[in-house]
């Protein structure tokens, strides 16, 4: 008997579902008489996939350091399929160099150069990723199980024909048996918004530069001209790769400056000038470049497994109100933990004395406080969310030297504490945040959470944990500083508005940060991820689907009760949201996929689960984070991998072919 899957998208994310396959199929009867083909189907390079694809420019790093990239599972991931280990980048480089892989050398060229230089705290090229990734998917194709077959299509697929069973339809005109679907492509571009397409139509009007968002690395950025005063909104990763390829990428470079680690920038004359701005303000926080001084911190400790549990009981849950303290306090628990162990000459008294006073104390308590002001002595070693959250709320000027100078500040002491040892605490409370992301990601897989609280909470939690965990490696913002103090990075602050004027035919920008201040543009980047959308999918696949009714996108009914306030906070942060009766229901489009969160099953638009299609990634409403994670930390993303794979092989594998205990 033969059984075939199709999983589309064969970047990290489906290499790790065919890794899953590959790892329970015999528990599932395959080769015992059942045959199982697995189609991966993507236009980009198999493994790599379209973000991680080599032909994109060597400037562009990972934002994480080598020994805390990997691709396998490991004891501590809790899944019911095998654990299978495997080497990090930083072994599997290790090995390559070492001549311990079997008819693996190192690549010729700058990517071979980078390969035997690479330390574990390396910052790799996207480059060199893209060869891990290649290795990885060989490797699992090579060691696929009896019966196991694995079958590459460098092609797109376009639909989803009915059928028993049904069939994938490929752009090649190809049609692909397929007793289940998966869908694991990863972020998705998406078609402009309405505003946004307004955006384009003033730009062609008046004969200006307007780039919607997207992955940066397709922006089509030598239509910028030099000397252009560009206007960018976001300071995430996407705008950290805007800076690397408009200024390193037109031959600018970086000169020492100091023994400090500054840098000078050296101009190669076709410079823009980039004003930035964002929600927050500020970049998204430096990696830590340094190891715990201390002990890993027992955790979970206040957010754990049981809590979920009881949110999951108690229902109608508010992720600020009854959620956020418990997890703050989680973070601090970790901060607190490292700072005791590791810098033991900064804090008064001791652990255990400590610890057994603040597992008592709400995180938003007065006793809370106080017991912080007695243990450690100096404020700016306390533990400060509102402050980390929002640092410029205080700030407005109406000099724009001024906040230039008050920014390079803040990224100055943000460097310092994430590449100073005397900072380690910074990685204690790393450590719980990740403690604190899965547990949240589980609890917003239920239903527990109001749907006021999944539209406006849940995308305040993403950006926050985003800012503190995917920031940028320590010299991209030494980088960063450079351009400032040379003046071809300008800050425009927290809360910035961009606006088209059709009066003067510019852009104009402006800021909570900057009183009375304006810039005024002709070309305007979006430096941002465009946000999901099922509905504006520029997938042929995903659109296929919904178009038919086959799949559905994540809807909220904010009504009954939502407070005005909080209404129009979810409705401004949404794709598309509906507004009825006065207000009575506003129905906020999250512009998710929409699957059962405890098997990944696609729901269609009648809100039935579909027995053989299923969606995991970023498009999802069951947030996911990247493909591949750090090693030993029962990551969520191995974890939704082995579900999704086992509930496919149940699915299509006969129960009379599977081994029984």
């Amino acid at each position: 008997m033969r059984r075939s899957v199709v999983v589309v998208g064969a970047g990290p994310r489906g290499a790790g579902v065919l890794e899953r396959l590959a790892a329970s199929a015999g528990e599932f009867g395959v080769g015992a008489g059942v045959e199982l083909d697995v189609h991966l189907v993507d236009p980009y390079p198999p493994g790599a996939g379209r973000i991680w694809r080599h032909e994109q420019s060597s400037l562009l790093w990972m934002n994480s350091m080598a020994a805390d990239v990997t691709m396998f599972t490991d004891e501590s991931v809790r899944c019911d399929g095998p654990i299978v280990p495997g080497p990090s980048l930083y072994e599997w480089a290790e090995q390559v160099r070492e001549g311990r892989l079997p008819g693996e050398s190192v690549p010729p060229g700058p990517v071979g150069d980078e390969l035997r230089g690479l330390t574990r705290a390396t910052f790799a090229t996207r480059r060199l990723q893209s060869h891990y990734l290649d290795w990885v998917l060989r490797h699992v194709e090579a060691t696929l199980p009896a019966g196991v077959h694995a079958h590459r299509h460098r092609t797109r697929a376009v639909g989803l024909v009915e059928g028993s069973p049904q069939r994938v339809r490929l752009a090649t005109g190809e049609e692909l048996d397929a007793d289940a679907l998966v869908l694991a492509s990863g972020h998705l571009d998406a078609d402009p918004t309405p505003d946004e397409q307004d955006l384009v139509a003033f730009a062609d009007e008046h004969g200006l530069r307007y780039f919607p968002p997207e992955q940066t690395t397709d922006t089509e950025l030598d239509h910028i001209p030099a000397g252009e005063t560009v206007i960018a909104r976001g300071m995430g990763l996407a705008f950290v790769d805007l800076v690397v390829l408009l200024f390193e990428g037109r031959g600018g470079e970086f000169a020492p400056d100091g023994p400090d680690g500054r840098l000078r920038y050296v101009p190669s004359g076709r410079e823009p000038v980039l004003h930035v701005g964002s929600g927050r303000g500020v970049p998204y926080h430096a990696k830590t470049e340094y190891a715990l001084r201390g002990p890993r911190p027992p955790l979970p400790r206040f957010l754990g497994p049981d809590d979920v549990a009881g949110f999951v009981r108690h229902g109608g849950i508010d992720l600020r109100r009854d959620v956020w303290p418990l997890m703050a306090k989680e973070v601090g628990w970790g901060y607190y933990h490292e700072l005791f162990h590791g810098h033991p000459d900064r804090v008064r008294g001791t652990w255990d004395a400590f610890a057994a006073a603040y597992a008592e104390l709400d995180w938003y308590s007065d006793a809370r406080s106080e017991l912080i002001a007695t243990s450690v002595p100096d404020p700016d070693d306390h533990l400060d969310f509102e402050r980390i959250d929002r640092p410029l709320r205080d700030v407005c000027v109406d000099d724009p030297d001024a906040l230039q100078a008050a920014l390079r500040e803040y990224i100055a002491d943000d460097l310092a504490r994430h590449v100073d040892e005397r900072y380690t605490a910074e990685l204690g409370a790393f450590v719980a945040l990740l403690s604190v992301f899965a547990q949240v990601m589980e609890l917003a897989g239920t239903d527990a959470l109001t749907p006021t609280s999944r539209a406006r909470d849940l995308s305040w939690w993403q950006n926050l944990f985003s800012s503190l965990a995917s920031g940028p490696p320590g010299p991209r913002l030494r980088q960063m500083l450079a351009l400032s103090r040379a003046g071809y990075v300008r800050f425009l602050g927290a809360g910035l508005v961009v606006e088209a004027d059709g009066d003067a035919g510019v852009f104009r920008a402006r800021s909570d940060s900057l009183d009375g201040v304006e810039v005024e543009a002709r070309t305007f980047v979006e430096a941002r991820l465009p946000a999901p959308s099922v509905s504006r999918s520029a997938d042929p696949m995903l659109a296929a689907l919904h178009a038919d009714g086959q799949l559905d996108e994540e809807v909220l009914d904010l009504g009954g009760g939502c407070p005005t306030q909080a209404c129009s906070s979810a409705v401004r942060s949404a794709d598309a949201a509906v507004a009825h009766g006065e207000g009575a229901v506003v129905l906020h489009h999250t512009g998710l996929v929409r699957v059962r969160p405890s098997d990944y099953r696609l729901v269609d638009d009648d809100g039935e689960a579909h027995p053989t299609r299923f969606a995991i990634g970023p498009h999802t409403n069951v947030r996911i984070p990247g493909a591949f994670t750090r090693p030993n930390t029962n990551a969520l993303s191995f974890r939704a991998n082995d579900a999704v794979a086992r509930a496919v092989l149940a699915q299509v594998v006969p129960a009379a072919g599977r081994l029984t205990a």
